[in-house]
């Protein structure tokens, strides 16, 4: 019998896949997202120099709401942190995600505060 591969495995291959084809600048970084069963996390990163510039995960809000709505308020609060920086356009990486749910919810909350990508 032949077995379904894992869902992480076919994510990681998907992630891996658009990784060689985008990166993150000082000017530009990449907004990077991770989502987990309980929270979600999203950090902007300068590839060229290997550091992050600003993070945001649900850990830092109050979890109340949906993860949905939780997502959201990480959108926000990672677009305020850009902003702190001087940040203002991104390169989106979903980390071989659906663009469906949380992390539409976070990207188009951080299109609101600000960030364009």
């Amino acid at each position: 019998m032949i077995s379904k591969p894992d869902r992480n495995i076919t994510r990681k291959k998907r992630q891996q896949r658009v990784r060689r084809k985008i990166s993150g600048t000082a000017e530009c970084p990449r907004l990077n997202v991770f989502r987990s069963s309980k929270n979600i996390y999203a950090q902007l990163i300068d590839d060229v120099e290997g550091v992050t510039l600003a993070s945001a995960s649900s850990l830092d809000i109050d979890s109340e709401g949906t993860k949905v709505e939780q997502a959201a308020a990480v959108g926000k609060l990672v677009a305020e942190r850009a902003k702190e920086n001087n940040i203002t356009t991104v390169v989106f990486d979903r980390a071989g995600y659906k663009y469906h749910g949380r992390i539409q919810a976070l990207a188009e909350a951080a299109r609101e505060n600000g960030l364009e990508f």
